[in-house]
């Protein structure tokens, strides 16, 4: 359980949350139903598929009941994926280490010579033997700034007060704050990482608290840090944009100075912990027994995953454009997993609609996305969300032509 939670958390729940705060009230009520409905359903079935195929890769899943086109595709976007992941965590993570004015390429180097040696080496070596201690600050950091929310009890605005939009930029909630939130209520990323636990489980039975369960606390950490970003906006206003300014002011204030290292140690172990993982690419289903086998697939990985991370220390914008790739990148793959799942269980006439519900509503988020954002298209908004439901509804009729044919067949 540790270490999938330490997998999976990254910054999505922490700065994800920090960010999806500035559309006011309705972040907590899309963490909630989100994390239950949509990320750790998700979760428990991929993770759960990918034991009873003997550690299946995410790919070769989505393969299996999408067919190889889609296999092939999907090994090539996890790659994208898994870079933007290895990116835009270790971006935030220098955010929250390095002084104003401080040189960079000394935490750089040293974060990913760890990367290194947590690639080379076995599961059970680095990762298995640090992700506990890690588990425990990233915990503790939750733990103590919901004690002080109980201690302070900041006004807060109420959801009966309304879900008015109280972003700055005036971004529309859907499908912005869907987006803006990666991993904290659904993640594909988290797919991608189940196979590492589903090789090492000795019952079937782990899979709910591990895969279900680390998804659920994941959404409890982000909602923590909803309802205290949404206290720092109201105390200090809307405009800042750096979430990493957020977490220490937050800490430090609430925690006091040791409190306040702790915390940041959580918040450092939550990208070191998805960047190794992500970099392992395990999910390319290739041979890595031999240390220069490894090598040859990490070491592109690593040179242009470094390569994105300097281009976005050049200004304050950099971060903010690749968490939005990595965002829209991550929940799209999470549409691709939910897709499949939802395949699965019609196939095995099992209750389908608990995939394909969340199915429908993330394609449609994705969809609007890459029509408005204006890393995409730069459309307007009302058409581009039609267009996103309209993406929707197609797909849903292809979904019930198809099941029709094989109920016919069989």
């Amino acid at each position: 359980f540790m270490i999938q939670f330490l997998n999976i958390a990254g910054l999505g729940p922490i700065f994800g949350a920090i960010m999806g705060a500035k559309f006011g009230t309705a972040s907590f009520i899309w963490i909630v139903l989100g994390s239950i409905f949509a990320g750790a359903t998700h979760d428990f079935l991929a993770g759960a598929l990918s034991l009873r195929y003997e550690g299946e890769s995410l790919p070769e899943l989505i393969g299996r009941y999408l067919g190889t086109s889609f296999k092939q595709f999907m090994r090539g976007f996890t790659v994208i994926l898994m870079i933007l992941v290895g990116a835009v965590f270790v971006a935030g993570l220098l955010a929250n280490l390095t002084p104003e004015g401080m040189d960079m390429t000394f935490w750089i180097i040293v974060v990913f010579l760890y990367y290194v040696l947590a690639t080379l080496l076995p599961v059970d070596k680095i990762i298995g033997k640090v992700y506990p201690l890690f588990a425990i600050a990233l915990i503790f950091m939750a733990i103590g700034i919901l004690v002080m929310l109980f201690v302070h009890r900041p006004a807060l605005p109420e959801l009966t007060d309304g879900l008015s939009n109280t972003h700055p930029s005036a971004l529309p909630i859907f499908p912005f704050m869907f987006v803006s939130i990666a991993c904290g209520a659904i993640s594909g990323f988290h797919a991608t990482q189940s196979p590492l636990m589903a090789r090492c489980m000795q019952s079937e039975r782990h899979a709910r608290p591990v895969f279900y369960g680390a998804m659920i606390t994941e959404g409890i950490v982000a909602l923590i840090w909803a309802a205290a970003a949404t206290y720092f906006f109201h105390e200090n206003g809307m405009g800042e944009s750096n979430a990493a300014v957020v977490v220490n002011a937050i800490t430090k204030d609430w925690l006091g100075s040791v409190g306040s290292v702790l915390a940041v140690l959580g918040v450092i172990a939550a990208p070191i912990t998805s960047g190794d993982t992500a970099f392992r690419a395990d999910f390319l289903h290739l041979e890595q027994r031999s240390i220069s086998k490894r090598l040859l697939i990490c070491i592109p990985m690593f040179i242009v995953s470094i390569g994105i991370l300097l281009y976005s220390q050049k200004d304050a914008a950099g971060f903010d454009m690749i968490w939005r790739y990595f965002a829209w990148t991550n929940q799209t793959l999470a549409v691709f997993t939910l897709w499949a799942l939802t395949v699965y269980l019609a196939r095995t006439r099992k209750n389908f609609w608990i995939t394909l519900l969340p199915a429908l509503f993330m394609s449609t988020v994705c969809s609007t996305y890459i029509l408005v954002a204006p890393e995409g298209l730069h459309l307007p908004t009302l058409p581009s969300q039609i267009a996103g439901i309209l993406v929707a509804v197609c797909l849903a009729v292809a979904f019930f032509l198809w099941r029709r044919r094989i109920l016919l067949e069989h």
